[in-house]
């Protein structure tokens, strides 16, 4: 197995995000040093040329790249030229740059919304590509092909197992998107809930039929599952490599959950009119569980420090969009 020490020059792109967060909580409770962290102003990851600078300048041994423009149903729909042109640029300067200085390795974030949208359950890795995404977020989920497929081919280009798409399903937690207009589903409806019980509302409509059925993981338990993957050997690395909990809930559910959370106590309504996305996103785990790994925190609990968080660090906005994003 290959070590790393605490020294190693680790290079996070999107640190101020939800998973990018996690992820340099997590490096910094082991004790690791020599982490770097750019924002946007200071490196522009769309600018090829400015990020071939500066890993030439900085040379890491590893790299996690969690930045990239993400979003729910509406933003895919209003943006998907921005959402292809934004994401793809991104992953390609990464990519290229990180394989000229040599890293070691690198962890790119693929996304749940790749799969086909009717397929077997729970997903499983080998099931990429047999059939189309969900219509609504497909700009999103093709761009994240994308990078999923480039890592791929580097990795048989140059016999090296070193650049990891993993495929984390609907993360959450602190720093996450709360606004309604382009947030994802549990961050939206938490934002929304939080704001309905605020002003005293009686109801809230949300999009859909509230059935389609989420898996849900927290950035904590994603931020660990990389830092895992940090520690293999590329050689026993089976690629892409999946990211759940293993268990999934419909929308209603969630919907209620977070009012419980939240302490709203008005009425739940559907409106039947807008879309769904897929009906259920479950994935198949079992090939990170085979290398050690599996999620520690639970549903209840990660919505009840996620709300913490929101409730402590958020600015809360009076909410006009009824929609929930899946």
């Amino acid at each position: 197995m290959v070590r790393m020490k605490n020294d190693a020059v680790i290079y996070v792109a999107g640190h101020a995000g939800l998973i990018g967060s996690a992820i340099i909580r997590r490096l910094e409770r082991d004790g690791y040093q020599a982490l770097i962290t750019r924002r946007r102003n200071e490196l522009d990851l769309q600018d090829g040329g400015r990020v071939a600078e500066f890993f030439d300048e900085v040379n890491p041994e590893y790299v996690v790249l969690a930045a990239g423009r993400v979003g729910g149903i509406i933003e895919n729909q209003t943006f998907p030229a921005d959402f292809m042109d934004e994401n793809i640029a991104i992953q390609l300067n990464v990519l290229k740059a990180a394989r000229k200085v040599g890293v070691r390795k690198l962890i790119l974030f693929g996304s749940s919304c790749m799969y086909p949208r009717e397929c077997s359950q729970p997903m499983a890795e080998d099931i990429l590509l047999s059939g189309k995404p969900e219509p609504t977020s497909l700009p999103y989920a093709i761009s994240k092909l994308a990078g999923t497929y480039m890592c791929l081919a580097y990795n048989k280009q140059d016999q090296d197992a070193r650049f990891i798409p993993v495929i984390p399903n609907s993360a959450y937690g602190p720093h996450d998107n709360f606004d309604p207009k382009s947030g994802h589903v549990l961050s939206a409806l938490m934002a929304r809930l939080h704001q309905a019980k605020m002003s005293g509302a009686e109801s809230v409509t949300l999009w859909g039929s509230g059935s389609p059925r989420r898996e849900f993981i927290h950035a904590d338990d994603v931020a660990d599952a990389c830092v895992h993957l940090l520690w293999q050997d590329n050689a026993a690395l089976e690629l892409p490599l999946n990211i759940g909990v293993g268990v999934d809930v419909s929308i209603k559910e969630l919907a209620e959950l977070i009012a419980g959370v939240v302490g709203y106590k008005g009425r739940l309504e559907w409106d039947l009119t807008k879309p769904d996305g897929a009906p259920r996103k479950l994935l198949d785990s079992a090939r990170i569980q085979s290398l050690g790994w599996k999620s520690n925190v639970g549903l209840a609990e990660g919505l009840a420090n996620t709300y913490q968080w929101y409730v402590d660090n958020a600015s809360i906005e009076t909410v006009h969009v009824t929609e929930a994003r899946v």
